[in-house]
């Protein structure tokens, strides 16, 4: 029989990996190429590129913080944000869209096997567990945004289809 703790994990890696309520993250992002990643639309301040840059710095300063490492917070929040529009190769692009799926991997293994209720070292007030679902709600946030963005560009659902279509 499961803890509450493991039926929490289970749960949290749902969430994370974006089972249930949404697309699989990586599904969503797997056929993204250069062009797309950079392509930008009138009125919306971002490509995708600039969004999962964004995703992938937050991600990566909360799991430091799980890992019980201090990372410098930004002196201001347009510092999460790549000022181009696109990386600049396909190999650069390849390279974030690898970093980020690894981060939620690693993530969903710390899901898996810290204490989630433990308090972390330098991030006052929050448990492993409270930085975890912070990590899986950003990235749900923005996998929307990508979503939207993919549809105003005509490529909507991606190989496989997307639910919803």
């Amino acid at each position: 029989m499961m803890s509450e703790q493991q039926y929490f994990a289970r749960s949290l890696v749902q969430s994370l990996i974006g089972e249930r309520g949404h697309l699989p993250i990586a599904k969503a992002l797997s056929d993204i190429d250069l062009e797309l990643s950079g392509r930008t639309v009138q009125g919306v301040p971002y490509s995708i590129y600039q969004l999962v840059s964004h995703m992938n710095y937050w991600q990566e300063y909360m799991l430091a913080h799980l890992r019980g490492e201090q990372p410098e917070r930004p002196q201001d929040m347009s510092e999460s944000w790549p000022q181009e529009s696109q990386a600049i190769d396909e190999i650069t692009w390849q390279q974030l869209l690898d970093d980020f799926l690894h981060g939620i991997d690693t993530a969903c293994e710390l899901a898996r096997t810290v204490d989630l209720s433990a308090a972390l070292k330098h991030f006052p007030g929050e448990t492993a567990a409270g930085l975890l679902r912070n990590i899986a709600s950003h990235n749900t946030y923005h996998l929307g945004e990508i979503v939207v963005l993919r549809r105003l560009a005509g490529k909507w659902p991606p190989p496989g289809g997307g639910y919803p279509a």
